[in-house]
């Protein structure tokens, strides 16, 4: 086993978090509100400066020869092990020590105890690191990584003839990546940061699962040929990657919009048309008028064109990563309906007639 590929995740959070901590930052209020204060929380932002920088650096000791290209490959199983491990150490640092919520122990473990942790890093330069913010930065710098490396070691392998399919895959999980990081302001307004808790569920799952599960139909395909298909085909695949990051991403700027400025029309065209019962309001318009959770049908099509742009369709294991979010995103919207109806009541029942679909339009 290699100790050195084993200890690969933790250089790579160590160095993010040291990044995340030094390199400038956009300060910005949050959606969420300290339970002590009933002020905004807080956040440092400078999610796509510390991926540039960290993938810059794993290329520069790369090219000088201090590390294989394909290095995360070659140990990726040990990499992978050494993710799981911290993934566990992190559940039990921030679940344990935090008062229980009245639920039997391995619940608490899994769904968390606390909301939103920020803990103070080197404050005497001022610095904040909000855990969930901070598990989405390393998971997806470490996923960037990966697929790098994983794309590098089928370069090696087919230096003559590299599928194609390839790169167009690691061009647009760059996209994804890159797009999500620009944009850590909006998902502040997401359903993660307002509704879920940080235990083994998100804390495990952004050290190993999101950086080493995402990218499984590279993993699956890195040593394969090239399967030639037709530009057509590639073509299609980024059409459907990209018809899902604009509802996906349509949807929650529209939310973002309207959380910050209700009255404001979306894209300088889209009315913010609501249902209210006077007090509360909820958005019926534009994205929102096509289903309740549009974004949810937008980030299952963004992983399906994903897997088609691998161009191996065959492989059944490229396709675990679109099935995953089918998996995740139908009961979330089932739970999400759930604490909707609470908290809104007869109002919820007004949006649901005036938004029949629960994701796919016309269908469900």
């Amino acid at each position: 086993m290699s100790v050195a590929g084993f200890l690969s995740p933790l250089v790579v959070y160590a160095i993010v978090t040291a990044l995340h901590v030094l390199l400038p930052a956009w300060k910005v209020d949050g959606y969420v509100t300290d339970l002590k204060t009933g002020q905004p929380l807080r956040y440092r932002l400078n999610g796509l400066l510390v991926y540039a920088f960290t993938v810059g650096l794993w290329a520069a000791v790369c090219s000088a020869g201090w590390l294989p290209w394909d290095f995360l490959w070659t140990t990726r199983w040990e990499g992978l092990a050494g993710a799981c491990v911290l993934g566990l150490l992190f559940t039990a640092a921030v679940v344990l020590p935090a008062p229980p919520t009245g639920k039997p122990l391995l619940a608490d473990l899994f769904l968390g105890r606390l909301e939103n942790p920020q803990l103070e890093i080197r404050p005497w330069l001022g610095g904040r690191v909000d855990a969930k913010m901070w598990l989405y930065l390393v998971g997806a710098t470490q996923l960037g990584l990966n697929l790098y490396s994983f794309a590098m070691h089928h370069r090696l392998l087919y230096p003559d003839a590299p599928s194609f399919g390839v790169t167009l895959y690691v061009t647009l999980f760059s996209f994804f990546l890159c797009e999500y990081l620009f944009f850590e302001r909006v998902h502040l307004y997401t359903y993660d940061f307002v509704a879920e808790r940080v235990g083994f569920k998100l804390g495990w799952g952004c050290l190993l699962f999101y950086p080493y599960f995402y990218g499984v139909g590279l993993w699956s395909v890195a040593e394969l040929p090239s399967p030639e298909r037709s530009t057509l085909w590639h073509v299609a695949a980024a059409v459907v990657f990209f018809a899902g990051w604009s509802l996906a991403r349509g949807a929650n700027m529209q939310k973002f919009t309207f959380k910050r400025f209700p009255t404001t029309r979306f894209l300088g065209w889209i009315d913010p048309e609501v249902v209210t019962d006077g007090q509360r309001q909820l958005l019926v318009s534009g994205f929102w008028r096509v289903s309740r959770h549009v974004n949810y049908l937008g980030e299952i099509l963004m992983a399906t064109g994903l897997t088609l742009a691998l161009g191996h369709p065959e492989v059944w294991t490229t396709w675990l990563y679109p099935a995953y979010y089918v998996a995740l995103l139908f009961p979330r919207e089932r739970d999400d309906d759930r604490r909707c109806a609470a908290k809104y009541g007869p109002l919820w029942k007004t949006y649901c007639e005036r938004v029949p679909y629960r994701i796919i339009p016309g269908i469900y």
